[in-house]
């Protein structure tokens, strides 16, 4: 039976992109990222056909192609486009379906709603992507408390990047959510790598 997983990071420039190549891979997925905002032409799903190759690979296009690269609802006003969460259909895939969020949890989509709010519209479960930086357990910890008390399951976590031990550890234990994968500060992204890591995924 196919799954569909939402890929959500703590913040933006978390890595979801490379989170959701390695799931896209691993599982033999389909991938979609509801809303893309600027960079059009080498975007998410660009990079996703660069680093994901299986034969049956499908990308579903955006419902919002913003050309601005600002938060949805910013970028849709510069645009002249009106956001609202009845325009989002998940996409009809008979396959596994990894969905990549613009941004953080918070990320307003309009004027009154946010990426939570079309995560309950879509109705999957949650892959929480988290990055060290200063500051990022208490993100981590904020993004996980959220998910929660709007009552959407959380698969587990993926870190990604610089690590940090300590910090991972209370993480895990705080949530008590499964590590997904650990992805390390490569120099380089590509298909290699992404089949490195499609190997390793505990999911």
């Amino acid at each position: 039976m196919s799954q569909t997983y939402i890929v959500a990071g703590i913040g933006t420039e978390i890595g979801k992109t490379v989170i959701s190549a390695i799931l896209t891979k691993a599982l033999k997925a389909d991938y979609w990222k509801p809303i893309q905002s600027g960079d059009l032409d080498q975007g998410d799903a660009y990079w996703i056909q660069q680093w994901v190759k299986h034969p049956e690979l499908t990308i579903w296009p955006s419902t919002f192609r913003l050309t601005q690269p600002l938060s949805p609802h910013t970028a849709a006003e510069i645009d002249g486009v009106s956001i609202s969460l009845h325009q989002f259909q998940k996409p009809a895939s008979s396959k596994n379906l990894v969905i990549e969020l613009a941004g953080g949890l918070m990320v307003p989509i309009n004027d009154h709603e946010t990426n939570l709010d079309l995560i309950k519209q879509l109705d999957a479960p949650v892959i929480l992507v988290s990055k060290n930086y200063l500051g990022s357990i208490n993100h981590t910890l904020l993004s996980f408390e959220i998910l929660q008390k709007r009552g959407i399951p959380v698969l587990g976590i993926i870190f990604n990047g610089p690590e940090n031990p300590s910090g991972e550890k209370f993480i895990l234990n705080y949530t008590q959510l499964p590590l997904l994968l650990r992805v390390h500060e490569e120099q380089k992204i590509d298909e290699n790598v992404i089949n490195h890591y499609a190997e390793q995924i505990q999911l």
